[in-house]
């Protein structure tokens, strides 16, 4: 099994940075596709940005493309998702997952097979 937990959200101003970091234990995820996810109140869960095995190839969502970047550190068995110039759209909780299956990017949120349990980001205006 694979535990997920996220960390670095909070709440800051418009404009402003936020880093998020989702490190994973119970096994090595090196080979897995991960994603980070949001879900704002009254909205569904949906991706934001995903990267494959190796970091070499990763996938934005319109909304956050030039604003956010994913990266992931196989050494460290982590994640991370940098999002710069932040928006009061952008607050949501946040989570990071991974796809047993895949070492391609994956997009499709019923292809993940482990989730963390979510970080909370708030963007003031």
């Amino acid at each position: 099994q694979v535990q997920l937990v996220e960390s670095g959200g909070g709440l800051v101003q418009t404009g402003n940075s936020l880093r998020l970091s989702c490190v994973a234990s119970g096994r090595t995820v090196s080979n897995y596709a991960m994603g980070w996810f949001r879900q704002a109140p009254g909205k569904e869960r949906g991706i934001i940005a995903a990267i494959n095995w190796g970091g070499g190839s990763t996938y934005y969502a319109d909304s956050v493309k030039g604003r956010f970047t994913i990266s992931r550190d196989n050494a460290k068995n982590a994640m991370y998702l940098r999002m710069d110039r932040l928006k009061p759209e952008d607050t949501a909780v946040y989570y990071c997952a991974a796809a047993a299956s895949s070492s391609s990017i994956v997009t499709d949120r019923r292809s993940y097979d482990y989730w963390g349990q979510g970080t909370q980001v708030t963007v003031s205006s």
